[in-house]
């Protein structure tokens, strides 16, 4: 598979780790739009939000549950932070496998972009 994500996470593309387990990778991002942006992934491949099912939905609320761990251990949970997941083309996704931003240290604007 030629899947970016996949290969960060399989160790075969360097990224600066900031979480790991069996179901989920978290790294920086390259390109951060916040003083902390973290990419959490599956480790499975799932392309988008699209090809979430029953069966493998379970991994999206746990990524979550990491978030708010690393939002705590990392000291910008009571600040608070924003997590986005864009879907598709026109929903700003540019890498074809789910991915959650997780993005704190400033004050995050609504409307987004």
């Amino acid at each position: 598979m030629d899947c970016l994500f996949c290969k960060i996470a399989a160790g075969e593309i360097p990224s600066t780790k900031v979480y790991e387990d069996d179901l989920v990778y978290g790294f920086l991002d390259i390109d951060p739009q916040a003083p902390t942006h973290i990419i959490l992934i599956p480790k499975a491949h799932i392309a988008s939000a699209n090809e979430l099912t029953e069966e493998n939905a379970g991994v999206v609320g746990h990524i979550f549950a990491v978030a708010a761990k690393l939002a705590k251990e990392q000291g910008f949970a009571d600040a608070g932070y924003r997590i986005v997941n864009n879907c598709g083309k026109d929903g700003g996704q540019t890498v074809g496998h789910l991915h959650f931003h997780v993005l704190a240290g400033r004050n995050l604007g609504w409307p987004p972009g």
